[in-house]
This record gives C-alpha cells, structure tokens and sequence, in this order.
C-alpha cells in the first residue's frame, strides 16, 4: 500500500487558494498573449471546475475578476474581487501551453493547487542567454524571409534587411529590461532602421529603400495587435478592443514618425540615398522563404521543440491557401477574399489541432496568421499620411479595413465550421 496521500480535490481546497490560483492563472495567460475573449472564457471555465463562480473583465492593461463560492449559493456572489494591473502581453507559446497543461492537472485532481500555484509562478523565470540569441536571430530571419517572399526583392536587399532586423531584435531585447528605453524602442529601432539603410545605399550599394526599411521592421508592425483588436470589438469586448487599437496606433505612429526622423537626420548630415531595384530573386526562392519565415516565427512566439513541426505547417497552409484564394479572384495573394480563406482554414485547423491533439489552438493561431496580418498596410498608410500624401493614405487605410474585416471573418467562420472546445 502507497504511503503517499491522496491529493485534496480542488473544489475541497480553501477559498483563498483557489482564488491565488485562478489569479496567477489569469496573470499568466494575459502575459502569454492570450486576448480579452479567451481568457476571460478560460478563466471562467477553470472556476467552475474549482467550484467558484468567477465574473472576468480583461484589457490590454488589467483584469478584475469577481469570485463567489458555488457553495454558498447566491448569498456567495461577488465575495471577492482581485484587480491586477500588467502590462501588455506578448505571445509565448511554451509557457502558454504549460500553463494549460498545469489548469488541467489541477481540474483533474492530478495536481495540487499550491503546487500548481508554484508551478505557475515559476514560468517567470527570464529568457536564458541562449533564448534570448533566438530571439534577436528570429528578428532578422523574419525580415530576409519577408523581403524575398512579399517584396520579391534582391540578394542584396535581403542581406541588408537580415542585419538590420538582427540590430532591431537586439535593442528590442534591451528594451525589455529598460523603461525609458522601452517607450521609445519602436521609433528607435525605426530611426536606425532607416538611417543604416539610407547610409549603406550611399556609401556601399544601392538598395530599394522602402522595401529594405519595411521588411526589417515587419515584426514590430502591429498587425497581430490590429486583427486581435477588431476581433475583440467585433466580439463586444468593447474596451478591451479599443484599447487594443489605440496601442496599435499609437505603435505606427512611433514606427512612422521613427521612419521619417532617420530620413530627415541622414539629409541633414548630407547622406543622400540611392534608391535602386536590383534585379529580384527568381520565384522558386519563395518556397525557401516561406520555409524560413515558418522557423522564424516558431523561434520568434517561443515554441516548445515539439511544436515546431506543427507551427511550420500553420504557417505555410496559412500562406498557401491566402495564395490559392488570391488566385482564384484574380487578384494578389493579399487580396480580401484570400486573406479570408486563410483566415478560414487557419482558425478551422487551429480547433481541430485543439480538439484532438488538447492543447492550445494558438500553437496553430498565432504564428499562422501573421503572414497575412495586414500591418505593413497600416504601416504604410500612416507613412503616407505623415508624407502629406492624403490620397495615398486614404486609400491605403481603406485597403487596411478591408483586409481586417476579411480576416477577421474568416476567423470567424473558421470557428462554425470547427467549433472549438478548448478556450484557448
């Protein structure tokens, strides 16, 4: 006979260890990416399983959670209430899932819910040095994959724009460490941008410098930011959604003005560029690209090794099939009703991947959608608007709407034709 005692069912825990637990729980998943919707359905449902009644409200910058032990009956209701203030999430997809797997330890009686709490707690450990080199490399890799897959561009671009966005990684990971810093990151790391690449187009080898200047700042484009904020309005997260749109405003904005300040100090010290297309890669290279954009972004969201294969193929039947839709309208790969089709056949894989393999449908999400987030367009448009070029920046900006809402829904109907059983 085992001499171990059997671990004490959740619901029979103490009331203030399971609300530590459902709070670290919600703390967890907000730092990890998840948005408003799932998190506050994620929450909700743990409590139920803990035997607690627990009303959610998230924002990009807080969450207040009301709990009331089921027990109790309605004399119970809102016997508790925690408020957190945190600071925006980035997605990470291997503590990400370790959270759900220690929610589910715990519901299933598998787990204690101090030790759960534990566990929780010590998914903050900071990125290690080795970590953190993925990081930055993921930075530059992304944007030599994106310079030759979305802007068919030269050997020579592509190098240039994989050094820089490698620079950008580096001060974006100083930045995390570094307040001040941090604020202001994003119009650094586009000043630099533009500077070094306006620069290496004088003094070295002509480059098509918009094209270098965008690819090396694609993953600070807030796209993701963007799709995530008209998804929630759309879901009538209201407050959250609008916050949300509000950062990523303000994020190109930063980018923009950044883009503009670096051109503007090169004139100033007579570093005049030469904006030259080079000859582009042939079109077999974007298979290559595509394959390299799929390690990127598994590097860059944090992907536990076992999920890379999974990640790798979201990305690439996220990109093809935005690419098959596009083909059959006529139209660009970027098109709305291919951006939809991706989005459609994304989140259906995303709630299958759930469904069957039970674990989150964000290793499948997240990093496939974000080739066909329309950042770079917002990007531009406000690029345009601060060139005082208002045509082209409305246009531009009406291209963005379409290309949301096209996503979004398609995101949308990807979730009735795979209905998803998992919140997150």
């Amino acid at each position: 006979m085992s001499n171990v005692a059997p671990l004490l069912q959740p619901t029979m825990a103490a009331l203030n260890t399971r609300i530590a637990f459902l709070v670290e729980l919600a703390r967890r998943l907000h730092k990890y990416g998840t948005s408003a919707p799932r998190l506050e359905i994620a929450v909700s449902g743990v409590a139920q399983r803990l035997g607690l009644n627990a009303e959610v409200w998230s924002s990009p910058t807080a969450i207040i959670i009301s709990f009331a032990d089921l027990a109790q009956g309605e004399e119970g209701l809102a016997q508790v209430t925690q408020v957190v203030r945190l600071s925006p999430g980035d997605v990470n997809l291997k503590k990400l899932c370790r959270a759900d797997d220690i929610a589910d330890l715990v519901i299933e009686g598998k787990l204690d819910l101090r030790e759960g709490f534990r566990q929780l707690r010590a998914l903050d450990l900071p990125d290690s040095r080795r970590e953190q080199a993925k990081i930055i490399a993921s930075y530059g890799l992304s944007a030599a994959s994106v310079a030759a897959l979305f802007l068919h561009s030269s050997w020579l671009d592509v190098l240039v724009a994989c050094v820089i966005g490698v620079l950008i990684g580096w001060i974006t990971m100083l930045s995390a460490t570094r307040p001040r810093l941090s604020v202001a990151s994003d119009a650094i790391c586009a000043l630099v941008a533009t500077s070094v690449t306006i620069a290496f187009s004088a003094l070295v080898e002509p480059l098509a410098i918009k094209s270098v200047v965008l690819s090396s700042l694609i993953v600070l484009v807030p796209g993701m930011s963007l799709t995530t904020a008209v998804r929630e309005i759309s879901s009538q997260h209201l407050v959250s959604g609008m916050a949300r749109m509000g950062g990523a405003m303000a994020t190109l904005l930063k980018l923009a003005f950044g883009t503009l300040a670096g051109s503007e100090l090169c004139a100033a010290f007579g570093i005049n560029a030469r904006d030259f297309v080079l000859p582009p890669l042939p079109g077999w290279m974007d298979y290559p690209a595509l394959l390299v954009a799929a390690v990127a972004f598994a590097m860059l969201f944090r992907a536990a090794r076992r999920d890379w294969p999974v990640v790798i193929m979201a990305v690439v039947v996220g990109y093809l099939a935005t690419r098959w839709g596009g083909e059959i309208s006529g139209r660009l790969p970027a098109a709305p009703f291919g951006v939809f089709v991706g989005g459609l056949v994304l989140s259906a894989l995303a709630n299958a991947y759930a469904r069957y393999a039970h674990r989150p449908g964000a290793v499948v999400r997240e990093p496939g959608i974000l080739l066909l987030v329309p950042g770079s367009v917002g990007f531009r448009s406000v690029s345009y608007l601060l060139e005082r070029s208002t045509e082209l920046g409305m246009d531009t900006g009406v291209l963005l709407v379409t290309l949301l809402i096209a996503l979004v829904a398609g995101l949308m109907f990807g979730e009735l034709l795979v209905a998803p059983r998992r919140s997150l």
